[in-house]
């Protein structure tokens, strides 16, 4: 049996049945991580010493008869969210001695559970960006094909889970971060509903938008950790209190007569013809296990990709600003105050969140506040309304996760624009704070992976896992794996 393949479910019963300890399936994972880590790159920092540590003492609660889903399972945490006493760096310069003095909410959920962590993964610097080349530490490659890039900018979680250099793995989703790299590297990648899973800790960028949520190699895992890291938190003052289900419980429920709603404007051209393909293939799937394909609209999704990059970047400049090099992080000495957090901040900040820095200024300098900010704020209402009522003819909304399958290295770099239009099938279900998951469909001819993307309700991840889960045990596409 080679452990490094095994999902949590899989791991975790054999770590109760005495077939394996949690120390054996740590060494594992990181003999693993020695063979393929310098192809791939997804780690920023790798934990070896503290994770033993943590296998040690998962050990020891096996054999003093406890049981749990997370019992010495290893596990990869995004570099965005705080690790008390381990490198913190969202991937920039500017973080990049930074150790946090507190744990996160959802990484404390995970160690009282008993995880073990493998190590901080790579992104685009402060999580801006959809090809993790925008990172400080260099860039993360695709475990399907080393040239091109595994999706951002939760790229380096995608391509641990993807490349068996963790069991499961941790991102953050403020425009598709989770859900594109997760299609790019042909794994499965869930975005709750904005207020389901706690904030604190996560290290800002659009705090209207961020969401943190599972990256893993079935849909079973990632209920597994939904039910985990969900829930109602007073250090976060836009959780929700919302009762949390039992994930697990629907999965294998039969779909017969769930209806699904088909979006024509997610359809449209420029949609690379192999993934509308695979898609559309997979709606065939779920209307054959009894699912009702139903069309529907979204009339604003248009307007989606400018709202979201008026509103996210004008959130960004606002959390950005306490990066000045005075209370923490890096300094560059100047003549005086005001020459020091310029040095600071130019040498600490890489060029994309720069430029989204200077475009959140702007939309919020005065002015200009009501003709962009506000009003990216009224259109936001519509796409979340635009939603609403196509949720009250349809259970999920199925759509592609990216329009392309994972593109060559450099190939948007220097063209802004087409980087940002990658995360367009993604951006509408951020604004509107759905969840959405983004599952295995099928492949190219050139064998990259395609997702499907599957958005519900508010805070009905249960009817996005039911169907998730029914199309992935009727298909084989999450069982193939990439050859390194």
């Amino acid at each position: 049996m080679a452990l490094h393949k095994l999902t949590i479910s899989e791991a975790s019963a054999a770590i109760e049945k005495g077939e394996i300890s949690p120390v054996e399936l740590a060494n594992a994972l990181f003999d693993r991580i020695d063979a393929v880590e310098k192809k791939i790159g997804a780690y920023v920092t790798i934990t070896m010493e503290h994770a033993i540590g943590q296998a040690k003492e998962a050990g020891n609660r096996v054999r003093n008869g406890e049981k749990g889903k997370l019992l010495g399972i290893p596990m990869a945490i995004k570099d965005n969210m705080c690790t008390e006493g381990i490198k913190t760096t969202c991937s920039s310069n500017i973080l990049g001695n930074f150790i946090p003095p507190y744990e996160s909410t959802v990484t404390q959920e995970l160690k009282e559970r008993g995880y073990v962590l493998t190590g901080k993964t790579n992104l685009d610097e402060f999580a801006m960006g959809s090809s993790t080349e925008n990172s400080a530490f260099g860039y993360t490659k695709n475990p399907w094909d080393t040239a091109r890039v595994p999706g951002g900018s939760s790229g380096g979680s995608a391509a641990a889970v993807a490349a068996d250099e963790c069991i499961a793995a941790i991102g953050s989703d403020t425009g598709g971060s989770i859900r594109q790299p997760a299609s790019f590297c042909g794994v499965v990648g869930m975005k709750p509903t904005y207020g389901r899973v706690s904030r604190y800790g996560l290290v800002a960028f659009a705090s209207s938008l961020d969401q943190i949520g599972p990256i893993t190699k079935t849909v079973e895992d990632s209920a597994i950790l939904m039910n985990i890291i969900s829930g109602n938190d007073p250090y976060d003052s836009t959780s929700a209190p919302a009762a949390i289900p039992d994930f697990t419980s629907v999965l294998g429920k039969e779909i017969k007569g769930l209806k699904i709603g088909i979006p024509k404007e997610y359809f449209i051209e420029g949609i690379d013809a192999e993934v509308g393909e695979h898609v559309k293939n997979a709606v065939k799937q779920l209307e054959s296990l009894g699912a009702v394909p139903v069309d529907i609209s979204l009339p604003h999704t248009g307007y989606a990709v400018a709202t979201y990059y008026i509103l996210a970047t004008s959130e960004a400049s606002s959390n950005l600003a306490r990066y000045d090099g005075v209370k923490y992080g890096f300094r560059a000495e100047g003549k005086d105050l005001l020459d020091t957090y310029m040095k600071t901040r130019a040498k600490g900040f890489g060029d994309e969140v720069k430029r989204r820095i200077i475009l959140g200024t702007y939309a919020l300098s005065s002015g200009y506040y009501d003709a962009y900010y506000k009003k990216a704020q009224q259109v936001r209402t519509l796409i979340k309304q635009d939603f609403e009522k196509a949720f009250e003819t349809v259970d999920v909304i199925v759509t592609p996760t990216a329009p392309t399958p994972a593109f060559r290295a450099g190939e948007k770099t220097a063209d802004p624009l087409q980087m940002y239009l990658s995360d367009i099938l993604t951006i509408s279900v951020n604004l509107a704070g759905m969840p959405a998951i983004s599952i295995p469909c099928g492949f190219t001819s050139g064998s990259l992976p395609v997702g499907l993307q599957i958005v519900g309700k508010h805070f009905d991840e249960e009817a996005v896992f039911k169907t998730a889960y029914a199309y992935e045990q009727s298909t084989d596409w999450h069982k193939r794996k990439p050859k390194l």
